[in-house]
């Protein structure tokens, strides 16, 4: 082979390397998130998503050099359509259960908070056992852990399921639910507006590991190495104080959880 013939193919080869390279820095990774469970995520009446998620997800893909772009869905359809590649990845305060862990794969956890009861501020529920809410209707969130939990517990309450947080909130706050269950910061952002004036947090729910998981992860779909790019940069925004910069934004303590 002549010199000019391998210095044509040395320069394809070469060519061929920044093309691949370009395209792969070109990828967007798109992200779902719900839009509809403040302060994590929500939607603004212009239509912009915003949250504890959306920073989180933001300065990830700062934090890994991709681009990213952040879409609404709703709850119930969340792991099918990520599974159908309508999207890439999920930070949505989804837990990291062992269900979920059959479906998809998950990053190393980048929140962990507790869950709680809430009832109105002159209920007589005194705690958060099965025998305290005995006989009460119950709303919940489907397809959550909080819903899971409430199911296998409160097997002498009456458990409602909602598509969203907003809509048993807002029977709990019109006095058709005894009581609701959820995170403890969404209950707790929602006591503090208007419409949440009407309750208190009765008591935490101890945590059940098969159900509430290791905290809330990146959800990516089965194999892919999306999992450890994101785990890693947890560990460097983390390190790096960006973690605490949104967490303190949103937070009077440390989300991240033990």
């Amino acid at each position: 082979m002549g010199i000019s013939k391998r210095i044509a193919l040395a320069a394809t080869a070469a060519l061929a390397l920044t093309i691949g390279m370009a395209q792969s820095q070109e990828k967007t990774i798109k992200i779902a998130t719900e839009g509809a469970y403040p302060p994590y995520n929500n939607l603004t009446s212009d239509g912009k998503l915003v949250g504890f998620d959306v920073d989180i997800a933001n300065a990830l893909c700062e934090e890994m050099k991709v681009k990213c772009e952040i879409v609404a869905q709703e709850w119930d359809g969340m792991i099918p359509a990520l599974q159908a590649s309508k999207f890439d990845a999920i930070i949505a305060q989804m837990s990291i259960t062992p269900e979920r862990k059959e479906k998809i794969d998950f990053s190393k956890k980048y929140i962990n908070t507790p869950a709680v009861i809430a009832a109105a501020k002159d209920t007589d529920i005194k705690g958060v056992t099965k025998e305290d809410l005995a006989g009460k209707t119950i709303g919940v969130q489907g397809s959550t852990i909080h819903y899971n939990y409430a199911e296998k517990v409160f097997t002498d309450s009456t458990v409602k399921s909602y598509p969203t947080a907003d809509e048993y909130k807002l029977d709990m706050a019109n006095g058709r639910l005894d009581a609701v269950s959820d995170d403890a910061v969404t209950l707790g952002a929602w006591l503090e507006t208007a419409d949440g004036a009407c309750c208190k947090i009765v008591g935490t729910i101890p945590n059940m590991p098969e159900i509430h998981g290791d905290g809330a992860g990146v959800g990516v779909r089965k194999g892919d190495p999306l999992a450890d790019q994101f785990s890693a940069a947890i560990d460097a925004i983390r390190a790096n104080g960006k973690y605490k910069e949104i967490n303190d934004k949103y937070f009077k303590f440390d989300a991240y959880g033990s």
